[in-house]
């Protein structure tokens, strides 16, 4: 039996359709700048199954799609931060340098595999300024894109990102760019209807670079419905204000295990 011929053009273009309609049926993952360092916020329905997650010292992670590729790709970002601090120094663990393999990896995939992977993902690193923070917003194919202020992934990403861009502005608090997310992740609909989000519906995280050595903290489900239940009275300590205390260098965060 003779194969009909497909030229390499129509080929790729096939499987990069096929990965674009996978991630659209996924819901946006938002991660923005805020005063005191990098926000995450996702609509996730799981209590377990994470789109955010901490990757090393003050480096994170967020994704879209499907949930067993994103996750193989978070495990080999924590596998390879980890043996590069072990086999020379944490300092020498950086942002750019993970996204920089995740993108060979993603377009190796891409380029030799049958099935490309239906995500979209986002690797940020905070700074000890804002002017230091970089997020790197990577395709399915491995394209990476610097991204200043925010990045928006998923399948509505480009109705989002319209609101996003209509009101986001440098420095503000961790109350009203929560709020700000929350508000864009709910107007996704092409017919300009907007959803009211719950509390119970989100991942929120934030990198925040007034913690001690790691960064990484989850913003509890009580604080995000102090902050969204009612606009006019925000937590009074910002994403830390919650009973449990900031973790110490030498002490292990209790939202999740340490990265390894």
């Amino acid at each position: 039996m003779q194969f009909g011929y497909v030229s390499p053009e129509q080929f790729y273009k096939d499987k990069a359709d096929y990965a674009r309609k996978g991630i659209a049926r996924g819901r946006s993952v938002i991660v923005m700048q805020y005063e005191h360092g990098i926000l995450f916020v996702a609509e996730n329905l799981s209590r377990s199954l994470h789109k955010i997650s901490e990757i090393y010292d003050r480096i994170a992670f967020a994704a879209a799609g499907r949930y067993p590729e994103l996750e193989s790709l978070r495990i080999a970002g924590v596998r390879l931060a980890d043996l590069r601090g072990y086999s020379f120094d944490r300092a020498d663990v950086n942002g750019r340098a993970l996204a920089n393999t995740y993108a060979q990896t993603l377009d190796a995939i891409f380029t030799t595999q049958p099935k490309p992977y239906e995500v979209e993902i986002a690797v940020a690193e905070v700074g000890d300024t804002a002017a230091d923070d970089q997020i790197y917003r990577l395709t399915y194919e491995g394209s990476v894109v610097d991204e200043h202020g925010y990045a928006v992934m998923g399948g509505a990403a480009e109705l989002v990102s319209r609101h996003l861009s209509a009101s986001y502005r440098e420095g503000m608090s961790f109350e009203d760019a929560t709020r700000l997310a929350v508000d864009a992740l709910g107007r996704d609909n092409a017919s300009g209807e907007v959803r009211q989000l719950t509390t119970d519906a989100l991942e929120v995280a934030v990198l925040d670079r007034n913690r001690m050595r790691r960064k990484f903290k989850r913003i509890p489900q009580a604080n995000l419905r102090e902050l969204l239940g009612n606009g006019d009275a925000p937590p009074a300590s910002g994403p830390d204000a919650s009973a449990e205390p900031a973790a110490p260098s030498t002490e292990e965060p209790t939202e999740e295990p340490p990265a390894s």
